[in-house]
């Protein structure tokens, strides 16, 4: 089976683009190896698991219980570092969003974008949600010097969802959904380019995708590039990207 990237920030994740993914590719038989800067352990932003606001717009129950049993697993504490990240070594790259403050270690590191430009030569799959998709929007193509995602098709999270988000809370919580001056939509259409293609998908106001329904849901696939827009897109993106594995697998088999 096939052996995932998830890299991390220390802090401030969001619990259900990780946790439901892993529930998804564990179950499948992936091995999936965590990585933060430092080989720290990991953890998710403490407002989803309670509510951000009067106890709404957290993670739902069943992203919570796989988040739980994700975080008592060996391999979630016991992340490697980024700088031993070898690009080699992995048969796809799972990049999560998040919004909070500690997600800008993880969103603009230098180091951690080098090597995901090396694992992005490889042609494996690669999938990316929400804020995640400007890892690969920061990310240069060695051999052009381009954005990774120059000339691609891709959705993320759309500027009225993070809009939206940031107007219900600011007089709470400031600033909390607006991670950078820039919308995420805005920087991931310049790194797209006239050549590619972002894709906002339908407008969903509170609608999410769950295990077993994916009405709500949405995602972008781009040959071995999968991206999504928030957590509600989760369930599917983790089921696409399990599908993805699957077809390169059996590739690999008929060969």
């Amino acid at each position: 089976m096939a052996r995932i990237l998830l890299p991390l920030p220390d802090r401030d994740f969001d619990t259900t683009e990780v946790a439901v993914p892993w529930r998804v590719l564990s179950d499948a038989g992936h091995e999936i190896v965590f990585a933060t800067e430092a080989g720290a352990v990991a953890a998710c932003d403490p407002l989803l698991l309670r509510g951000v606001l009067f106890g709404q717009l957290g993670a739902a129950a069943d992203a919570i219980a796989c988040y739980d049993a994700m975080i008592a697993g060996q391999a979630f504490r016991r992340p490697i570092r980024w700088d031993a990240i070898g690009a080699s070594a992995f048969d796809a790259l799972l990049l999560p969003g998040g919004h909070a403050s500690g997600m800008r270690q993880y969103l603009g590191s230098a180091p951690l974008r080098e090597r995901v430009a090396a694992f992005a030569m490889l042609g494996r799959p690669i999938a990316a949600i929400c804020h995640g998709v400007l890892v690969l929007a920061r990310a240069s193509d060695p051999r052009t010097g381009d954005s990774l995602l120059a000339g691609r098709s891709v959705t993320c999270l759309p500027r009225y969802m993070e809009a939206l988000a940031h107007g219900l809370t600011a007089w709470k919580l400031g600033r909390y959904y607006r991670t950078y001056p820039a919308y995420v939509e805005q920087e991931v259409r310049l790194a797209v380019g006239p050549r590619g293609q972002f894709v906002r998908g339908p407008i969903t106001l509170g609608k999410r995708g769950a295990e077993g329904d994916d009405r709500g849901a949405f995602v972008v696939r781009d040959g071995a590039l999968l991206t999504a827009r928030w957590p509600g897109d989760a369930w599917l993106f983790a089921r696409q990207l399990a599908a993805m594995l699957d077809a390169a697998a059996a590739l690999e088999t008929a060969a």
